[in-house]
């Protein structure tokens, strides 16, 4: 029972930081810290990833109608547009898929560890900082998801891919790629969320296959619960994060940010100096 109480404390902390943009590696990383579950690391590690389906089933559903091209309430015009967004979610998912495919074991092996974290989390606060404070006072140039071109959606998508890098958050470094190009923050959030179904299916579909189907009957429970807590705290912070775009920038992700890479290096530096 004890793992079932920890395991809703990282399915809410999964839940709040998946959509947010400030990294749901670097928190997951400190609350495992905190309440590491009884479980062998490969399942944790394992767990950590798989726990996002619930996240994306969330926007699967608050956007069920706008992701759905055989909807009888679309009109022809608006089918087609909806392929077409589904045509650039697959382009725009080419880079991370590519990368995350080939080198997975080599990122994992290479820059899993707190201290990457703790300097992408920094790198991209200061970020969002810049690029909010460069657009300040323009005018969006894309505002539709009509408006993104193939060569847009390849950059985004290349920012995604450097989300492979632990700490970076993917959503934070697409919605950064995404108002460098001069997108809008609510279409910058919103085309974050599509890219992230393929991205976040692909990452869990690895890690189920390196785990493989051994699961215990508490592990089945464990997986199943986290999945339910992260997909209804999704629900709000999703609908939180869109609310509060209309009338903020980013920057306070961007302080946000900052200020958790230097908590994150400071505990596991001290740690480390401890041991």
């Amino acid at each position: 029972m004890l793992d079932a109480l920890k395991v809703i404390i990282l399915g809410i902390v999964e839940g709040i930081t998946e959509w947010l943009p400030i990294s749901s590696t670097g928190h997951l990383i400190l609350m495992n810290e905190l309440l590491s579950l009884d479980q062998e690391q490969a399942f944790i590690d394992m767990f950590n990833v798989v726990i996002q389906l619930g996240a994306i089933m969330a926007v699967v559903v608050l956007y069920f109608h706008r992701l759905n091209p055989f909807s009888p309430r679309k009109t022809e015009k608006q089918k087609k547009l909806t392929i077409q967004l589904w045509i650039k979610v697959v382009i725009g998912s080419i880079p991370a898929a590519v990368v995350g495919l080939s080198l997975n074991d080599f990122i994992e092996e290479k820059f899993n560890n707190a201290y990457v974290v703790a300097a992408t989390l920094i790198i991209y606060g200061i970020l969002f900082i810049v690029v909010e404070n460069y657009q300040k006072g323009k005018e969006p140039r894309v505002r539709k998801l009509s408006g993104l071109t193939v060569p847009m959606v390849l950059i985004i998508g290349v920012f995604q891919m450097l989300a492979l890098i632990p700490g970076t958050s993917r959503s934070g470094a697409t919605i950064v790629g995404a108002l460098m190009l001069g997108v809008s923050r609510g279409l910058a959030a919103e085309f974050t969320f599509f890219l992230a179904i393929p991205a976040m299916l692909g990452a869990s579909a690895v890690k189920l296959f390196h785990f493989g189907l051994n699961f215990t009957g508490m592990q089945v429970f464990l997986l199943i619960l986290g999945m339910v807590v992260s997909f209804g705290v999704s629900i709000v912070s999703i609908k939180f994060l869109m609310k509060y775009i209309r009338s903020h920038d980013f920057k306070f992700f961007g302080y946000y940010r900052i200020v958790l890479g230097i908590i994150v290096f400071l505990y596991f530096g001290i740690t480390a100096l401890t041991a």
